[in-house]
């Protein structure tokens, strides 16, 4: 049983891992909250069976009943709060992205190599069934040599008045340091490692000084491209979040499953056979295979990372999304910021 501690019990944590990750998780148990907001940890608390709750990180992390902590709290707290829980002896799952700057990532890592306590970052897309079936079908290799990808993720997010995501010293940036991180860990996920990173970022409909539109181009390693783009200045309902994979065999479409949701399809049209070139561009043919992913069962992505991140607790194995892979994640995310100031492709070694 790995007793677990949330700082920053609001936002996400209240609408998503909790219900649906610790309190869901085989051998977790939810023992601890903590927030600044003292009335809406006592709301949290009650709902989870009057959990203890704590509106200083310092008390919960003396509470000798917490193993692990889940970190939701402002991107510019990161580092203060996951250094604090690894000087207590306490493992973390911290929510994206990691910190404000590299140098943060590194002493975070350090702590928690020094201390003994395992780290991981909260990229749950990564666990989504449909995800998981299509990283399986390209290490198949059904869809030959993967060429081109796009991921994309949006929503509506106007001025709202104490947002710390608006405020780039709280947040690290806009819509592309909030759902471009995720974007691009799933096309790592799937085309390997980023060497190259163009970005382009705008406020061209809301009035705080963050970014609400952002545009990234990546080159990986293998030579493959692909794009990501985040806006917060489109509606909810418009976005169908899409994510587009093409390869020399064909292609993979999925819709929703970028996000929040555990649902979400996709389609697969593979080539059967060797083609060769057709002046007219058939869409259709006997070699050409259209079929809807199916995936059984479909599983919670909040409940698999917690279950995965207590099972490298429990193995001493190093979580999926480890700070190593974090701190990556941020390297990118900043090169595209970057490079969107600059106007000048970023290298990433």
């Amino acid at each position: 049983m790995i007793r677990w501690g949330v700082i920053g019990a609001g936002g996400i944590a209240d609408r998503r891992t909790i219900p649906e990750g610790i309190t869901k998780a085989s051998g977790a148990k939810l023992v601890a909250v903590m927030d600044v907001n003292e009335a809406r940890v006592r709301e949290v608390s009650r709902k989870y069976g009057d959990v203890p709750y704590y509106t200083k990180e310092e008390d919960l992390l003396k509470n000798p009943e917490v193993d692990a902590v889940y970190i939701a709290t402002p991107t510019h707290l990161h580092h203060k709060h996951v250094t604090a829980a690894a000087e207590a002896g306490k493992h973390v799952l911290c929510e994206k992205p990691m910190a404000m700057t590299l140098s943060e990532c590194e002493q975070m890592i350090e702590a928690c190599e020094r201390n003994k306590v395992k780290l991981a970052l909260g990229f749950m897309m990564r666990f989504h069934s449909y995800h998981k079936k299509i990283k399986e079908m390209i290490d198949q290799g059904m869809m030959g040599q993967l060429v081109l990808g796009r991921a994309q993720l949006t929503c509506w997010y106007p001025p709202i008045p104490g947002a710390w995501r608006q405020v780039p010293e709280l947040g690290g940036g806009g819509s592309l340091a909030d759902m471009g991180s995720h974007c691009i860990d799933l096309l790592e996920m799937f085309m390997g490692n980023v060497v190259e990173v163009s970005g382009f970022t705008g406020t061209i409909t809301h009035g705080y000084p963050v970014e609400d539109s952002a545009l990234v181009m990546l080159k990986f390693e293998s030579g493959a491209h692909a794009v990501v783009d985040n806006n917060f200045n489109i509606p909810d309902a418009a976005s169908r979040n899409v994510l587009e994979l093409y390869g020399t065999k064909g292609s993979i479409i999925a819709e929703g499953t970028i996000g929040q949701s555990s649902e979400g399809r996709a389609i697969a049209r593979l080539e059967t056979a060797e083609k060769g070139y057709e002046a007219a561009q058939k869409r259709t043919g006997e070699t050409l295979v259209e079929e809807e992913i199916k995936v059984e069962p479909v599983v919670n992505i909040y409940k698999a990372q917690i279950e995965q991140f207590m099972k490298s607790i429990e193995e001493d194995s190093v979580p999926l999304n480890s700070g190593e892979r974090g701190m990556r994640n941020l390297k990118i995310v900043q090169a595209a910021y970057e490079s969107a100031r600059t106007g000048r492709k970023i290298r990433i070694d």
